[in-house]
């Protein structure tokens, strides 16, 4: 009878198994279809037992894990790939994001929102990258301005911005600099960072704090990331938005970055 029961279960639990295995197979399909209009699990190429894991744990796993829309997921994804100067990857999930929704111009605004964070080489690459999808598209180059600030407002339009989501913390994780260059640093990041793009139209500074906490994740910037993870709050996220975020960027930047900036989300 115990041998019944026990080759019963044994029976029950693999059925179970093979069950989540098929789901996550088909939820894979779909999502890739979605993004990329092909097909996923192919079988072909050179590695398709590489592609077979990538894909399922990709789009059949982490695509459907917190509460992101796929439009969030892609612009999250593309900011990461844009981070790592991962450009082929970079040319299909821009391609992605344009199918589940994102306009070239907040996907535009999402890579120049990397700018401070990554420095104006890797995001002129990024951008350069995108645009060949654009034209691919027919879309016209460039694309309409989105900034709102002169030089006259700049530096008072980001004071606004950087001390509303950050009050003086900022400034005060300076204090070890020279006077001069404690000042200096300070007006540019609060007249570049904040001023020249979180003014900027086409993104709200909800998402920008968003996809600046996913780059920084990216590269492993802890003592920034817990000041990030405040804005991020700040701004209107709930913590378990920022690890639906954090899990979205797992597969591109790793488990060691992205738990570990999942640590820090949990102690903010």
């Amino acid at each position: 009878m115990k041998k019944i029961i026990i080759i019963t279960v044994w029976g029950i639990m693999s059925v179970l198994s093979l069950h989540a295995q098929s789901e996550r197979a088909i939820v894979c399909k779909e999502n890739y279809r979605t993004l990329f209009g092909g097909e996923a699990l192919t079988g072909e190429g050179t590695d398709p037992e590489l592609m077979d894991i990538l894909q399922k744990f990709i789009f059949g796993e982490v695509f459907r894990t917190g509460e992101l829309d796929m439009k969030q997921r892609e612009l999250i994804t593309c900011v990461c790939l844009a981070t790592m100067q991962t450009l082929p990857q970079l040319e299909a999930h821009a391609g992605a994001a344009l199918n589940v929704g994102a306009t070239p111009v907040e996907l535009r605004e999402a890579i120049y929102q990397c700018s401070p964070f990554i420095g104006f080489p890797r995001v002129l690459n990024a951008i350069g990258t995108i645009n060949k999808v654009f034209q691919s598209r027919g879309i016209s180059l460039p694309l309409e301005s989105q900034g709102t600030v002169s030089e006259k407002d700049r530096r008072t339009e980001g004071a606004k911005i950087q001390a509303y989501l950050y009050g003086n913390e900022i400034k005060e994780s300076m204090d070890t600099l020279p006077q001069d260059m404690n000042d200096t640093v300070q007006n540019f990041l609060m007249e570049m960072c904040f001023g020249d793009f979180y003014t900027r139209k086409g993104l709200d500074v909800k998402t920008r704090e968003l996809l600046s906490l996913c780059v920084l994740a990216t590269i492993g910037a802890e003592k920034q990331l817990a000041t990030q993870v405040t804005g991020c709050l700040k701004a209107g996220h709930s913590k378990e938005v920022l690890y639906a975020a954090m899990i979205q960027c797992l597969p591109y930047i790793g488990f060691p970055n992205a738990l570990t900036a999942m640590a820090i989300i949990k102690d903010a």
